[in-house]
């Protein structure tokens, strides 16, 4: 969740019922401190889930949540921008058919309001943040509104709405305060300067949008917007885009932008805001500047733990870098007090803070547990989208390991062709000595779906007869996943 300093809510963060009168959260006793087995700090992903497995298990459980719940994933990322997303590219398929279709569909030319297309998007957060209310209310859970300090490491102050306060002690304390964008100093936020909070809620669209890095948050908005018919520019101070990914998986989207009529400018770093707001000055590797016209500008260059403006520094903990150090159970350096999800660093995955969650709730209820797993997949969804879970060539072959490294393209795959998107390819890394599967990576439509496979093939340690030898549905995407892998053994069936 993005814990930057704001007005609170007149809204609760379980329901967003108008409050005091919400049916969520519980009344908050005045000038009395409440008692608590557990409090979670933060209701994003990682803290509700962990609220949520806490209840279950009878722990009593209170989390404080100073906007809604949901955090940075439900409200202001991961949800909202997939719907947006989604809207673009049913918006470019209509613009495509309103020309030449070789499937024979012909329309009018199409518009999009966008006003409703943003409200169709708040309708899916607010149906996802009211039904975790309902769950932590379910299990139990206290929800209290308000911006948590730290007083000490059983004790958190908590500002309420209307400027009253109230302490909370506790005997084991969770830290999910999730992270925060990186913002540039020579670029502040503000007119025509926006984040990805106010890309993912316009109330009009920009002719022109420069988007301030290359990653995924970057990359997944811009390839939107483009398709929503604003003319995009990517600025990357790396010689290319997503550079935390290998070169061959980046390749076809680099050149979907392309075809798409994305501008990269790659190699390329931010001076700043030409006089007027309505241009970026930018300088090659060479030194020679240029300014680029925008009437939009979208800073999406990372995220970073949300480790101060909350005291959390007077307990001391020790740090990885920004980011909180802890331990395979996500205990920090102090007892009871525990850390999960972005404010422990990487990666900064929704996914990986919900696992997290969950374990910390059952360790303090006295199950056996450690975070160790052997794979976490990540996802970026762009156009085509990619898929990484385990160990990449690069890795493999770094930690000193013989592999077989081995790519199905969807070229050669029937479904890829029938949804028009016959790029991109399966790639399978496995131990040249007894074929386990160490990695997996994919890029193309839809194969986000196919990252359940993967992951669950490196968890329950197959090899790649086990894949080879599992009848795939045909014809699915998921065909090229057991073809990487008879082509690893030498003997693919369709290439």
């Amino acid at each position: 969740m993005a814990w930057t300093r704001r007005p609170l809510s007149s809204r609760c963060a379980a329901c967003s019922n108008t409050l005091p009168a919400c049916s969520w959260s519980e009344p908050v006793k005045q000038n009395q401190t409440l008692e608590t087995a557990l409090l979670i700090i933060g209701g994003g992903p990682g803290g509700y889930v962990a609220a949520i497995r806490a209840g279950q298990l009878g722990i009593r459980t209170v989390l404080v949540e100073g906007a809604a719940l949901g955090g940075t994933c439900l409200n202001i990322g991961c949800i909202p921008s997939k719907a947006l997303i989604h809207a673009a590219e049913e918006f470019l398929k209509a613009r495509e058919f309103a020309g030449h279709s070789a499937l024979g569909i012909s329309v009018q030319a199409p518009s999009i309001d966008i006003q409703r297309t943003v409200a169709w998007k708040d309708g899916i957060v607010e149906r996802l943040t009211s039904g975790v209310g309902a769950l932590l209310k379910k299990h139990g859970v206290t929800v209290v509104q308000g911006w948590a300090k730290i007083v000490d490491g059983k004790t958190v102050a908590v500002d309420l709405p209307g400027g009253n306060s109230q302490q909370i002690h506790c005997e084991h304390l969770l830290l999910a305060a999730g992270s925060k964008s990186v913002e540039l100093p020579f670029l502040p936020v503000g007119g025509n300067v926006i984040s990805s909070t106010e890309a993912l809620a316009p109330k009009t669209l920009p002719k022109r949008l420069v988007v301030v890095g290359g990653g995924y948050i970057g990359l997944e908005l811009g390839t939107a917007y483009r398709k929503l018919g604003v003319e995009v520019t990517v600025v990357e101070a790396q010689p290319r885009i997503l550079p935390s990914y290998d070169e061959e998986l980046t390749k076809p989207v680099a050149a979907a932008l392309r075809k798409l009529g994305v501008e990269l400018y790659l190699g390329h770093s931010v001076l700043g805001l030409e006089p007027g707001g309505h241009g970026l000055r930018v300088r090659d590797e060479q030194g020679a500047q240029r300014v680029i016209e925008a009437d939009q500008i979208l800073v999406a260059v990372g995220r970073h733990p949300n480790t101060t403006g909350w005291n959390l520094e007077s307990l001391g903990l020790d740090m990885n870098g920004r980011a909180l150090r802890i331990d395979e159970q996500c205990r920090t350096s102090m007892r009871n007090v525990w850390a999960i999800g972005d404010i422990a660093g990487e990666p900064m995955l929704a996914h990986r803070a919900m696992a997290q969650g969950e374990m910390v709730a059952e360790i303090i209820a006295g199950k056996r547990r450690a975070f160790t797993p052997t794979a976490i997949p990540a996802v970026c969804f762009t156009d085509p989208e990619v898929v990484v879970v385990g160990q990449s060539p690069e890795q493999a072959k770094a930690a000193g390991l013989d592999c077989i490294v081995t790519s199905f393209p969807f070229a050669a795959n029937g479904r890829a062709m029938t949804l028009e998107s016959s790029d991109g390819f399966v790639r399978v890394v496995a131990r040249r000595d007894n074929h386990l599967i160490l990695g997996w990576q994919a890029v193309g439509k839809a194969v986000s779906e196919l990252s359940t496979a993967f992951v669950q093939s490196i968890e329950m340690g197959a090899r790649l007869e086990d894949i080879a030898g599992t009848i795939h549905a045909h014809p699915t995407l998921g065909e090229a996943v057991q073809e990487a892998a008879l082509r690893a053994l030498g003997h693919a069936l369709h290439i």
